[in-house]
């Protein structure tokens, strides 16, 4: 028999956003639920679809693979009592804060193990490129000698005695009944008589992890890369958490980059600036060819087209934007300096303007300011 749509079954929208789903889950999981049914076979499978259809569809990944390739794109064996939120959770939103937050009664479950963050540095070499690189991870991991079951070999967990399983327990006082976490169990409804020598029952065990990490081309500080499954493993069994690489690239000694693009400034001489002439400039592919031509000013930039980033995301390759600094000459011999003021003298008197035309529109206007001020 096919399965109907999920959507369906909850009455929502294709596009509909989390609490919608969820306002729709709850309304129709007390509808069906077996404690108010009493029994009704028909019923308690309409509850069963609901809670399948509300697992897929609360997680974001499950619905992405739901909502591109049907049920097929979803672990067809999921049954529709597991997994879901049970019905103490339907009422959680409302009464959690009357009754001090947090679940009323329902059976604890074995956590998903937590996700886990680690910060890697990268130079901007590594980062433009791509590399493969090896990380320490110190976490929790499956227990190998019970295989994560928290039990000695050869034995295993046994029904709780005290909640028979239901990893919760009811005390009655008059006309109320209150729901609470077994207290032999801790809510798994389950013990272990013969706990696992070398994890002392829990199922998991420290240990510093090895792996090895691929950076792809062009990531840049903020992003982040995602392993899944080599976070903290669950208890007794649970899946693991997912390990996220997030990445900071250093400061570089010659080159800052802005997206695709990176930026530096290139030292020219005095006389390069006034004559023109070619000189090296630094890429991150080796040294490249600028052409500088005559009467060029400080700052100045230039781009060379293609020898940027190629970012993570896709996109063309972006650019090198070089910026020229005019350098001031130091160290000058006495000859040399007074070369400097023949020079200097040469462009005076009428031939300032043609040679020195932002000197003079500057100082023109500034007698201009005075002028005015004192006219």
């Amino acid at each position: 028999m096919s399965k109907r749509d999920y959507y369906e079954v909850l009455g929502v929208e294709k596009g509909a956003d989390d609490k919608e789903i969820k306002k729709a889950y709850k309304r129709l999981a007390m509808k069906f639920h077996p404690d108010r049914t009493q029994g009704d076979k028909a019923m308690e499978e309409k509850f069963k679809e609901v809670q399948e259809a509300y697992e897929i569809l609360s997680d974001d990944q499950k619905r992405a693979a739901y909502d591109n390739y049907g049920h097929a794109g979803v672990d067809p064996n999921r049954g529709g009592g597991g997994g879901g939120a049970d019905f103490n959770d339907i009422f959680g939103d409302v009464f959690g804060d009357i009754f001090g937050g947090g679940r009323r009664g329902g059976q604890s479950r074995a956590q998903r193990g937590s996700d886990l963050r680690y910060n890697l540095e990268l130079n901007l070499e590594d980062a433009v490129r791509g590399k493969s690189v090896e990380i320490k991870v110190p976490t929790w991991v499956s227990c190998d000698v019970c295989d994560g079951s928290g039990a000695k070999k050869g034995t295993q967990a046994k029904s709780c005695p005290t909640c028979h399983g239901a990893g919760q327990v009811t005390m009655r006082q008059g006309f109320f009944a209150v729901q609470q976490t077994c207290p032999t169990c801790s809510g798994r409804g389950k013990i272990i008589p013969d706990p696992c020598t070398k994890c002392h029952g829990d199922g998991r065990v420290e240990k510093t992890k090895t792996l090895s990490v691929k950076i792809p081309a062009g990531v840049d500080t903020g992003d982040r890369i995602r392993l899944a499954g080599e976070g903290e493993a669950g208890q007794f069994g649970a899946p693991a958490g997912d390990l996220y690489v997030q990445v900071h690239v250093k400061d570089h000694p010659i080159f800052v980059r802005d997206g695709n693009n990176l930026y530096c400034d290139v030292p020219i001489s005095f006389s390069t600036a006034a004559l023109g002439g070619e000189i090296d400039v630094p890429t991150l592919d080796g040294r490249v060819k600028l052409k500088i031509p005559a009467e060029t000013q400080t700052e100045k930039m230039f781009r060379l087209r293609g020898k940027g980033v190629q970012s993570v995301r896709g996109g063309g390759v972006g650019d090198l934007v070089c910026k020229v600094v005019v350098e001031t000459p130091v160290n000058l011999s006495d000859k040399q300096k007074d070369l400097m003021r023949q020079l200097d003298e040469s462009w005076g008197g009428d031939s300032e303007a043609k040679h020195r035309p932002k000197s003079k529109g500057f100082f023109d206007g500034v007698k201009k300011f005075f002028d005015d001020l004192t006219g």
